[in-house]
């Protein structure tokens, strides 16, 4: 009588994301299994990029709680001309660094450091034309970021910033002057894109 072969299980594949649009269109990237992580879905992600098409070629952008990179690095595979990735976690922040070297993208920047501690302390040497807000649902950052990304000068004059929250929680008060220019719910996720007062005096 033959030994009865057992299945083994099929091993576990790594997390991964795919890029939707522009130069690296349908690349694959992962990343590893973190507490609040979970890239932007594809859905949500074309419908931001068409909202910022007019300004992402040669936009310098900030990925401020990256997690996935999927923001960041669908920024850069659309045109922006940099893009600076902010990360807490010393695993995602080496999986981010991966990436980009395994994209060939030199124009990408990996800090590994707490996001809100880096805007309060860090030289602002260029401003940002497009930030990326979408931080861990129940961590509580969206209103810090805002009021140090105002506060602190990190944006250009006619600066973007995207918003992504859970639906139930809803967007904190903007700055001063701020304005709402976009806002949709996708399943669970309330996402927006945001001016600044300066934009919007022009």
């Amino acid at each position: 009588m033959r030994p009865q072969l057992v299945a083994r299980p099929k091993p576990r594949p790594a997390n991964q994301l795919r890029l939707i649009g522009g130069d690296y269109r349908g690349r694959r990237l992962s990343f590893p299994d973190q507490p609040g992580l979970r890239p932007t879905a594809d859905r949500v992600r074309e419908t931001l990029f068409n909202w910022v098409a007019p300004r992402i070629a040669g936009a310098r952008c900030l990925d401020l709680f990256a997690g996935s990179g999927a923001l960041g690095f669908e920024a850069l595979s659309r045109g922006a001309r940099a893009v600076v990735m902010l990360e807490q976690a010393p695993a995602v922040a080496r999986q981010l660094r991966e990436n980009a070297e395994r994209l060939g993208a030199t124009a990408v920047q990996v800090h590994q450091a707490d996001a809100l501690r880096w805007l309060e302390l860090e030289r602002v040497r260029e401003p940002f034309d497009l930030v990326f807000l979408d931080p861990p649902f129940a961590a509580d950052l969206l209103a810090p970021a805002l009021e140090r990304l105002d506060r602190c000068g990190w944006l250009a004059p006619e600066a973007q910033v995207y918003l992504e929250t859970a639906a139930q929680t809803g967007f904190p008060a903007l700055p001063v002057g701020w304005e709402l220019i976009r806002d949709k719910r996708a399943s669970q996720v309330r996402y927006g894109l945001a001016v600044t007062a300066a934009q919007l005096s022009k």
